[in-house]
């Protein structure tokens, strides 16, 4: 088997080409061979798979797709994107990388298929920003989409697209709303959703913290342990039960910022919380306010999607796999 992974250099795609890389295998199948592409080339995990190749490319600029699409992989995970705050300060970017890359990359596999027989399992990464409000709480598997920003569009879209490709039999897509990832290793990205992860991590470390919106502010959280076994149940589920919707809604943990700053508490005592600043940010609040709350991604949990339960769980992930100086 031939895995491509494109956004192999972002946190949760090099967190999959390690698993992947490590474990040697996808559902009943051994992996002979990896290809990791991102803007830069990213890094090559170690493990028991043989040939592992890192490229550099951007599947918006001509021919970068066909090319990826030329070396014929049985498994696709599409992950590469412009995260949300980014598409909506450059909205030219969000929509070359996030909408036209990701129709370059169908369009090029339905060409390299017309050539000969070719249709490759397409695992998409997309959002639950394709919801927007006015929403219940919490919002049913057949909710309409009605996105607020220019991300959620863009991942709307890329949505119809892969059910269309899907039909006409040019891909074997499944989409993946993800949750906000939290907790976040590392440094803080370009993303409204950021801060989630931020009142966590930093305090964790000692570090001061900053809250942009209300402590009310209730979200949909997993873990990026959850973001990979998502992935990797995607791409070996038995697709035939999905009909036209490929697009499923991942489970996760409905919390408020005060449900994340208790549990906060309670993991690193009092003084953690102290570290967290209250400093109001208009731009992300509007953002935020657009965003759901909770879900039941009922379709999701009866394909075998599972996730933390608490904002606690969430905490023990990250120090357990994620944080400076974690056994993992």
């Amino acid at each position: 088997m031939h895995i491509l992974i494109i956004g192999a250099g972002g946190m949760i795609g090099r967190k999959l080409a390690a698993s992947l890389a490590r474990g040697g295998s996808l559902g009943a199948q051994t992996i002979t061979r990896m290809t990791l592409v991102d803007i830069a080339a990213p890094p090559v995990p170690s493990g028991v798979v043989a040939s592992v190749e890192a490229l550099a490319a951007d599947i918006s600029e001509g021919g970068a797709a066909e090319a990826l699409a030329a070396r014929r992989a049985d498994v696709i995970f599409h992950l590469a994107a412009i995260v949300s705050g980014e598409a909506e300060r450059n909205f030219e970017l969000g929509y070359r990388v996030n909408l036209d890359g990701t129709r370059a990359l169908l369009e090029a596999i339905r060409h390299e298929g017309s050539r000969q027989a070719y249709v490759p399992r397409f695992v998409f990464t997309s959002s639950i920003a394709v919801y927007g409000t006015p929403f219940p709480d919490p919002i049913p598997d057949d909710y309409v989409q009605a996105p607020l920003t220019s991300y959620g569009v863009q991942k709307a879209i890329s949505e119809l697209l892969l059910g269309d490709y899907s039909r006409r039999g040019f891909v074997d897509g499944v989409g993946i709303r993800l949750p906000t990832i939290v907790i976040r290793p590392g440094a803080p990205n370009a993303a409204a959703s950021g801060f989630f992860s931020g009142i966590l991590r930093e305090p964790l470390a000692g570090q001061r913290a900053v809250l942009p919106v209300e402590d009310t502010v209730k979200h949909w959280l997993a873990s990026p342990r959850s973001a990979i076994k998502f992935l990797i149940h995607a791409a070996t589920l038995d697709t035939s039960s999905l009909g036209a919707r490929r697009t499923l809604t991942m489970p996760g943990v409905a919390a408020t910022v005060a449900d994340q700053i208790a549990a906060l508490r309670r993991v690193a005592g009092p003084a953690a919380a102290e570290l967290i600043d209250r400093r109001r940010d208009e731009v992300i609040e509007g953002i935020v306010a657009g965003w759901p709350k909770s879900f039941a991604p009922d379709r999701a949990t009866q394909l075998g999607f599972t996730a933390e339960t608490s904002v606690d769980e969430l905490i023990e992930v990250y120090l357990s796999e994620d944080a400076p100086g974690a056994s993992r």
